[in-house]
């Protein structure tokens, strides 16, 4: 059983150790508020398990500190930013906010990020589009990354590509994060860290074998595409296409120098207002009914069904009210920044 923590001392406590580095104290808050969130609904390699890395770079000044976005184009009910390595959890905050402002009157928003410093978790910025009662989707990919091999080769060429969802449908959202990986790269440092080999051949090594071994992905290898060994090709095209979306309409990727960007992002987000489209009850009235379908579906082991969103909205509302049950390791190097940065950890509630 892990200890729990208060959801908003966390938060406090994060976005502390990064005012500590001069960064405003607004966009500290919402840093925190992102990496909280991932952790709230169970993506715990992208939560508050990034706070260390984005600390190095806004000390470094790989994340700036200060300044806007460049405004590359905007159509009104599309736009293209220019972040110059802003942090990712702020500038992609401030342009769905943009869009959630412009969504009313133009129905359907898109925008695209050129050189956001990492994103982090996909999901974590869904809760307020629902909230508005609209569509979102989310992608990203990382140009300097080359992590992912495509169907039938051992040279990796793309990023994990992250697509994320969400739909109002009732009780719970219609809600995902997956990445077109087979599995995410954060799952294998996990393994590695831990000396834990992963559930499956999800790896192949620098000469083409397939492998559970972290160390292989360590040492040159590569990650499979969605779709693995038999039917990667799937996952390949799903990355192609989340490449175009991001780094293609954003006009900044494969075909730029980027050896420099580390782990900055391309982004591209869309969100749709149903209320566009016809009554907005009748568009929750067909969402829910799949839900309400799916849940219903007979189970292969008979365990409960899952419905994509239902866990992490439970789980989610859970840990808001009862403590953040902290991943391990995560907790370990928290209460290590706390002594390293002379600021006091939360303790566990209870």
């Amino acid at each position: 059983m892990h200890p729990r923590y208060d959801a908003h001392a966390l938060k406090e406590f994060a976005s502390t150790l990064f005012a500590s580095t001069g960064i405003a104290s607004d966009r500290a808050d919402t840093m925190a508020e992102v990496f909280l969130e991932a952790d709230l609904m169970g993506f715990t390699t992208h939560g508050l398990n990034r706070v260390a890395s984005n600390l190095k770079w806004l000390e470094s000044g790989a994340s700036r500190l200060r300044g806007e976005p460049k405004v590359l184009s905007d159509r009104g009910n599309c736009f293209n930013w220019d972040a110059d390595f802003l942090p990712g959890p702020w500038v992609v905050n401030q342009a769905i906010d943009q869009a959630l402002a412009r969504v009313g009157e133009q129905g359907v928003v898109t925008a695209t990020i050129r050189r956001s410093q990492h994103i982090a978790c996909l999901a974590a910025y869904l809760p307020k589009i629902v909230a508005r009662n609209c569509v979102g989707i989310l992608t990203c990919s990382t140009p300097a990354e080359k992590t992912v091999s495509p169907q039938g080769c051992k040279t990796p060429l793309f990023s994990a590509n992250p697509i994320a969802f969400c739909a109002p449908a009732g009780d719970y959202p219609l809600l995902f994060d997956i990445s077109m990986s087979v599995t995410a790269g954060g799952y294998v440092a996990r393994a590695e860290r831990e000396g834990k080999k992963l559930p499956g051949q999800y790896l192949k090594d620098r000469d083409g074998h397939l492998s559970d071994d972290p160390a292989a992905f360590a040492n040159g290898g590569s990650i499979l595409p969605v779709g693995g060994a038999d039917h990667g090709y799937k996952g390949a095209a799903l990355s192609a296409m989340l490449e175009i979306l991001s780094m293609g309409l954003g006009g900044y990727g494969r075909a730029d120098s980027v050896e420099q960007d580390d782990e900055a992002n391309s982004v591209f987000l869309q969100i749709i207002d149903p209320a566009a489209f016809g009554s907005a009850q009748n568009f929750l009235r067909q969402t829910a009914a799949l839900t309400h379908l799916w849940e219903s579906c007979e189970a292969d082991d008979g365990d409960s069904v899952r419905v994509p969103g239902k866990r992490a909205w439970n789980l989610r509302s859970d840990q808001l009210e009862n403590g953040v049950a902290l991943y391990p390791t995560i907790a370990m190097d928290l209460q290590a920044l706390a002594q390293e940065y002379g600021k006091a950890f939360p303790h566990p509630l209870g």
